[in-house]
């Protein structure tokens, strides 16, 4: 019994020491200030770049995800399936030996999560707060999907673009939006968008989304480069949340893979709690 006690007790180390190992966080990016006109060519690039690719449509891969806040930061393996424009799922594991721990499924309206180490199962709306509570992000349910797949669509028009910087070989759009302002970091060699960054009405940045390491793929004969390295910044808006950060880099993915609903299925004698009455703590 002795010996059962002190190996689950190493066991438990193990998984305490992976997960705070080589930790990783959001490194900045110096932005084009050069100020420069809307060129035929810089019209062309925005309408391309923010279309992202609309003919990717699914993702099933596997990757490391750290997330830091002003309380904690955990290191996590997730393997992260979804569906654009629709649900998403990532099943999370900790531990050098890969335990899973968590079922997470994401729906447009409704968020599950079932702690699989304490078989509690956390329902409630799919909402930013409840995003916030589950993953230390309150970017919105279609960003957090968007930034994972590292496709991110950018509905504002041409006429919304309030200018054009250059520098160090990158463009800097910034546009209107309906909540404030995004700036869009381009690079237009490769035709990707390389940073994102959203400024409420006083123009303070509220989020900031990095994509690096990309790698080409072919789906259905067109060619795209996708990032494997999406890093996300909540930054402290005068709520009082601090800064939150959450780092994915993806080891092995597949596009297009299948297009069939996530189905994810309710653990049987889970004990059930409302995410929507939860206080403001994170689950990972």
């Amino acid at each position: 019994m002795k010996q059962k006690v002190r190996l689950i007790f190493v066991l438990f180390m193990l998984v305490l020491v992976w997960g705070c190992a080589e930790f990783r966080t959001v490194g900045k990016q110096e932005l084009p200030t050069e100020q420069t006109g809307l060129l035929a060519e810089h019209a062309a690039l925005y309408r391309e770049v923010t279309a992202a690719s609309p003919y990717v449509r699914s993702l099933d891969g596997y990757a490391d995800v750290w997330i830091k806040t002003p309380k904690r930061q955990n290191r996590v393996f997730c393997n992260i399936l979804i569906n654009r424009g629709g649900e998403s799922r990532m099943i999370v594991s900790a531990g050098i030996i890969g335990w899973p721990v968590a079922d997470m499924f994401f729906s447009r309206d409704s968020l599950y999560v079932h702690d699989m180490l304490n078989n509690r199962l956390f329902l409630g709306s799919n909402s930013d707060m409840n995003l916030q509570k589950i993953l230390g992000v309150n970017s919105g349910y279609q960003l957090l999907s968007e930034s994972l797949l590292g496709l991110v669509n950018i509905s504002e028009p041409l006429s919304a673009i309030r200018s054009v910087k250059k520098g160090s070989g990158m463009l800097l759009f910034t546009v209107d939006s309906a909540t404030g302002s995004k700036e869009m970091v381009i690079d237009p060699a490769n035709r990707t968008l390389t940073a994102l960054l959203l400024k409420d009405r006083q123009g303070k940045t509220t989020t900031e989304i990095h994509f690096r390491n990309f790698e080409a793929i072919t789906i259905d004969g067109q060619s795209t480069l996708v990032p494997k390295e999406i890093d996300m910044v909540l930054y402290n808006s005068g709520n009082g949340i601090g800064e939150h950060q959450l780092v994915i880099a993806y080891d092995e993915r597949a596009f297009n893979k299948t297009l069939q609903s996530l189905r994810f299925v309710l653990p049987k004698k889970a004990k059930v709690v409302n995410i929507d009455d939860m206080q403001a703590t994170l689950f990972l």
